[in-house]
Parts: C-alpha cells; structure tokens; sequence
C-alpha cells in the first residue's frame, strides 16, 4: 500500500491516488475518497446485484468486527474468508473495530480488553481473540485494537492519557502476533490515533503511532457531535503534521459534506460513507448541490432544491448531532412531508441513479407513508450514488483549482439555517 500525491492544495488538501491494495496489489483508490459502508459485508437495503447497478463505487469495502464477531465460529468452520463466505465480488477489504452508525456504551474497556457489540450483546476481545478474528475474517487491511472512549467532552485528562497508552500497548501486541500468523502475511495494519479534545495527547498519540511498522492511521474520537468543529479542526491539523506524508489518514466517524470539506482541508484523506444510510433511515434524499459548472437550466433546478431543503430545515429546527439517525441535515429534503405528494420531479435533476432515473418525488412519498421497503431501496441507491458523486466532484475541484467555487456551492446549503452546536 503506498499513498502516491499528485497535488497538495491551500497547504493540506491531498489529492492522489492509494495503490497497491489488496493481497495482489492491483487495486487503487483516489483519495480524498471514502470506502463502501456495510454492515456485515452488505451494503444496508441493497442486494449484491443492485449495489452494482452504480458505477464509480469505492475500490475498498468496510466491515465492522461489531457485525461479524459473532459469527466467528462459522466463518472460521468456513476456512475461506469473509470475502468468499459473503460473496462480495472483486473488492478490497477493511476490517474496523466498530460500525460508526452505532453508538458504543462506555466503560467497558480494560487494560487487556476491549468490547464491541452486536446484535446479541457484548463481546468481550482480547488481543488473541481479536487477532484470530482477522485471520477468520482475512481482511487486505485492518484497524488495530483501540480505546475510544475519550470522545466525550468531560473526559478528564488522565483517562485521556491512559486511552493513549492503552491503545498503543493494543497495537504493539497485535503487531507482534500479526508478524507471526502466516495467514496474516500481505495484510496491512492501520494505527489508531486517540488523544480526546487533548491537543498534546493527540500529538504524542500521532508521534507515537508513527514509530510503529504501521500501513496507515486511523483518526478516531472525533466524530460528528463529540466536539466542536474548529476543535476538531485544530486537533486534525495539529495531528497530520505529525504523519508521513505517503501513508493514508482514515477520519472515523465523520461524513456530513460540510465537515468532510473542512477535514480534507486539514489534511484528512479517507472517510466513512456512513452518512447515506442515515440519511435513508431518515426517510431523506440527499440533494445538496456539487456541481462546479452547471448549465444555466440546471441551475434553475439546483435552486429550487436548494430551497426545498432550507424551507424543511428551519421548520425542524437546528439539527440535533446527539441523535444523527433521527434529526435531517440541510443537504437532504424530507420526502415524508405532504408537499412531495404531487411533486413528479426526479429526487435530483440529472441524476443518474436508477431512482432518479425512473421513478419521482410523489412515488417515494407513496411508499414511505405507506412504510414499503422497496422505499429504503430505491433511497439508498440514490443517496448512495449522490454521496460517492460529491467525492468525485471534491477531486475534481482540488484538480483544477476550484475548490473555493465547489465549498460555496456545499456550503450555501447550510444557509437557511442557524450554524449548530456540537
């Protein structure tokens, strides 16, 4: 795996190419990009067959050991892998330790474990459970064991440092039990990078976790509605100057189009696509405008839109980032709300999603008040589709100097509302 940059733009923007992955090493993904969200290996609402009626999806699949580790007995009767066990076709995999969509309850970490949930409970892993889980599993990349319970504002300062010492104590162990599984030989590991709102812990985290034979780095802790977004800002930048400039930095946790922007800026280059699935269980469609060179009548279109969702977003009010599965965000309309009744536009003029291309407003409608699945179906298509576009727009924008023009298209969305609070 190697981080090859063609650009840096405003002095953090990273624009490249991430090549080498998988086993043989004949995958690549752009970057600034973002992997393919799924939960236990499918991508939410969508079969295999209508994932891949998208085109420009991510080269790089995400698991969450939350979902999997449960069924570890099968897949290690299995022998063959996660990737032929769930039939998912020529793609690389992720291993995470947590699914970003579902919170984590606390306390439940100790110096010798960590804890994930899945649908059964908690399960408690030790480093050797958790590494013969990713020889189970036989992922191209994983996230090592982490303590991520510093996310919280009031955490106090010692907690925060033994978070940063626990981890790098995880990852040390893994390392050595990975250096010796031979079923293990071609997988890269990625260090975890905690610290809190700690600035120093942050640092000594990046400084430390850069002097282990690590792949890549994951940014953990900084999630949507843990911290204020300067903060969050600060810490990212403070911590990416620490980092090589040819190995990945994976941001956990954060997916909404404008905090993906500001994070980019601070030199973050992967992200979570989390964000369209919770736009879907909202009964949402992302509609927030990307596109740097519109035709005028497409522009027409775009304001309309433009002014759906702010209408909508003031009259629910500031979005409330403790509760993210329920709450919209400025980028989406809701189309449970009557005005989409007779509304027999496509959920975004010039899309190409199937959605998009075949159906209108008014249908979706239908089938969400009368709760029909094939409403989460059609939805996540689109969402899904929409998402990934707006990253390939992002590095079209750092490509030909026009990222200032693309964060005021974004960003304009957010215009119909109060700033929130995180």
């Amino acid at each position: 795996m190697k981080l090859e940059l063609s650009r840096v733009v405003q002095g953090g923007c990273r624009l490249g190419v991430l090549k080498g992955l998988g086993r043989t090493g004949q995958h690549a993904l752009e970057v600034p990009g973002c992997l393919l969200y799924t939960r236990c290996g499918t991508v939410p609402h969508l079969t295999q067959d209508t994932l891949h009626t998208l085109s420009s999806l991510p080269s790089v699949t995400q698991l969450t050991l939350s979902t999997i580790a449960e069924h570890q007995e099968v897949l290690e009767e299995f022998k063959d892998g996660f990737r032929k066990f769930a039939g998912l076709r020529d793609t690389v995999l992720y291993c995470s330790l947590h699914d970003p969509v579902t919170p984590c309850p606390t306390g439940h970490i100790t110096n010798k474990t960590v804890s994930v949930w899945g649908s059964g409970g908690r399960i408690e892993l030790t480093v050797a459970k958790f590494m013969a889980l990713q020889k189970t599993v036989q992922p191209d990349w994983y996230q090592s064991m982490a303590d991520g319970e510093t996310w919280q504002s009031n955490t106090s300062r010692k907690r925060v440092r033994k978070s940063v010492d626990r981890t790098l104590a995880h990852l040390d162990e893994c390392l050595l039990v990975h250096h010796k599984t031979q079923e293990l030989q071609g997988v890269e590991v990625f260090g975890v990078v905690e610290g809190g709102d700690i600035l120093e812990e942050r640092v000594r985290s990046a400084k430390e976790t850069v002097k282990r034979p690590v792949a890549g780095f994951c940014l953990d802790g900084l999630q949507t509605g843990s911290m204020d977004q300067a903060l969050r800002i600060q810490l990212i930048t403070a911590v990416t100057k620490e980092l090589p400039e040819d190995k990945p930095r994976l941001l956990q946790g954060v997916g909404r189009p404008d905090e993906v922007l500001a994070c980019v800026e601070a030199g973050v280059d992967l992200f979570e696509s989390f964000f369209p699935f919770q736009v879907t269980e909202r009964g949402c469609a992302l509609c927030f405008s990307f596109d740097i060179s519109p035709d005028p009548e497409r522009a027409v279109l775009e304001l309309n839109d433009e002014r759906d969702a702010a209408g909508e977003t003031q009259e629910n009010g500031d979005v409330n980032l403790d509760d993210q599965t329920q709450m919209m965000t400025s980028f989406e309309i809701n189309l449970k709300d009557k005005r989409y009744q007779g509304d027999f536009r496509p959920l975004v003029e010039g899309c190409g999603c199937y959605c998009c291309r075949n159906h209108q407003r008014a249908y979706l409608h239908h089938l969400l008040v009368t709760n029909e699945l094939l409403a989460g179906v059609l939805l996540m298509l689109h969402n899904t589709a929409h998402y990934h576009a707006f990253f390939g727009a992002l590095r079209e924008a750092l490509a030909n100097d026009k990222l200032d023009l693309l964060k005021r298209k974004v960003l304009k969305e957010r215009g119909g509302q109060t700033e929130t609070k995180e």
